[in-house]
């Protein structure tokens, strides 16, 4: 992240057994990025909720200010969050 710039907020929609939603919460941790974790397995209206934003069942499911990203998508990711 750039400094001075507001990150957006960042949902991760994602179950414990994820290997991609493990890696995408790595690599928020590993560049500073601050993100709120929606355990879908628990939560059945966190699900329906990916699902409305998505229209995916699959996890990880990103929300990054908004725009939807589909699996662990680390260019994508970057794009959206400014990280070079």
């Amino acid at each position: 992240m750039t400094k001075g710039v507001t990150q957006p907020t960042v949902i991760i929609f994602s179950t414990p057994t994820c290997a991609f939603c493990n890696q995408a919460k790595a690599y928020f941790r590993q560049k500073g990025i601050r993100f709120h974790d929606v355990d879908v397995s628990r939560d059945p209206a966190a699900a329906r909720d990916m699902v409305r934003r998505s229209g995916q069942q699959g996890v990880p499911v990103i929300d990054i200010g908004g725009r939807i990203v589909v699996g662990f998508d680390r260019n994508k990711i970057n794009q959206l969050l400014g990280i070079k």
